[in-house]
């Protein structure tokens, strides 16, 4: 069976996770900002919050937790590809050459490591005696960190068309989404099941679309954010390849403004049953231009598709694509504890089945609406989890769903 998945809620069958490690631990307040982070946690408490998070998927769903760094270390036996994503690694720092060396001198788990957590040049020289770096500071990385990496949902999206492997904005979050391409492309799991719709085959520098963008309205609908992280000619293609293949007949462009807490559009509504959404309440006021994208013309061998600018907010939007549409507002309608939830991403909570949510406990008040009109609330511990401003919906990545 193909990699599909053909709704936001239906029950959870599959998932990958990335448990955060060392590279959290490598953040000072000094690199957080070069390193795309936004504070620096306690790794401990941060990993038991984790731990917890997919103790309760397991023991809630039944459903299977992929862990990256696993499948990343089950990959890399393949020795070319290990290369590869190591010189890809090095040449952030324009150290390709040395990648034969470290190859020789790390083990294939200690090369996993490097690749998401980094590696000093101090750490390099205390393995290898006569190497010379003399050029670069003993705490300079040869390989930066990826602290965003547990940020899973950024890096990839299954839709019901097929699979969209993330062309990042940020150029040094590439290779989070890189390693992620390459287990699903290599690992015998999955690589027998993926149709990619993107990026095009051919397009060398494809324009940047990340995970969090995409959301699932049906079987037929699928809505992208045209946000900070995601271009409108990257919406453009991926409409066409999902219009193309024939199972999605409408992808939306939403406008979302270039602000903070509007990042993606995950973080502005969540889809919690077939009539049902939570959603952070100003964006329905800020959210105010959408665009369709539907098949004009299809010749067998090559498909028009026509934009159409729709003079709608995306609460019309929705109403239109989800009858007797139900609404649910962060902070429980008040503005204040709405603004306060939605700095840690209350909209953001992850559907593990119909009516069925996982949300941060500090988003009590958005916990509490969501419990009002009968939809169950797990709630993990999240002091350090919310510090990379992202919510358990973006620390998930689903890979199977039941169908609805």
């Amino acid at each position: 069976m193909d990699l599909r998945i053909n709704s936001e809620y239906g029950t959870l069958k599959s998932v990958m996770v990335h448990r955060p490690g060392k590279e959290i631990d490598r953040l000072t307040p000094y690199n957080k900002k070069l390193l795309l982070f936004e504070d620096v946690p306690y790794l401990e408490e941060m990993q038991r919050e984790h731990d917890f998070f997919t103790t309760l998927i397991r023991q809630s769903t039944g459903a299977e937790v992929y862990l990256f760094h696993e499948l990343l270390m089950e990959v890399l036996s393949d020795k070319a590809l290990l290369c590869q994503l190591m010189s890809e690694a090095l040449s952030v720092s324009r150290l390709e050459n040395l990648t034969e060396i470290l190859m020789e001198m790390l083990s294939t788990s200690e090369c996993a490591t490097a690749l998401v957590a980094g590696i000093k040049v101090h750490e390099v020289k205390r393995k290898v005696k006569d190497i010379r770096l003399d050029n670069l500071m003993d705490l300079a990385f040869l390989i930066p960190p990826s602290p965003n990496l547990y940020f899973q949902r950024d890096t990839a999206a299954i839709t019901p068309g097929g699979i969209f492997f993330s062309s990042m904005r940020m150029e040094e979050r590439q290779r989070e989404a890189n390693m992620v391409r390459k287990i699903f492309e290599h690992h015998p799991k999955f690589k027998d099941k993926i149709v990619q719709r993107y990026p095009i085959d051919g397009h060398g520098s494809p324009a940047s679309i990340e995970g969090g963008d995409i959301i699932i309205l049906s079987e037929k609908a699928v809505a992208i954010g045209n946000s900070e992280r995601t271009d409108e000619k990257a919406i453009y293609h991926a409409a066409k390849s999902l219009i193309a293949e024939g199972t999605v007949e409408r992808v939306y462009e939403v406008h979302l403004p270039k602000k903070r807490n509007f990042m993606h559009l995950d973080t502005v509504f969540t889809i919690l049953d077939e009539n049902l959404i939570l959603t952070y309440p100003d964006a329905f006021q800020a959210v105010l231009k959408t665009s369709l994208y539907t098949l004009k013309e299809d010749n067998g061998d090559q498909v028009h598709i026509k934009r159409t600018v729709l003079k709608e907010s995306l609460l019309g939007i929705l109403q239109k694509e989800i009858p007797h549409l139900e609404i649910i507002h962060t902070g429980h309608g008040n503005p204040d504890y709405a603004l306060r939830e939605q700095w840690y991403d209350g909209a953001n909570v992850f559907g593990i089945g119909p009516r069925r949510v996982i949300s941060y406990n500090r988003n009590k008040y958005t916990n509490r609406a969501l419990r009002d009109v009968g939809v169950e609330v797990l709630e993990i511990p999240s002091s350090e989890l919310s510090r990379g401003l992202g919510g358990p919906r973006c620390m998930t990545m689903p890979i199977s769903r039941a169908k609805v």
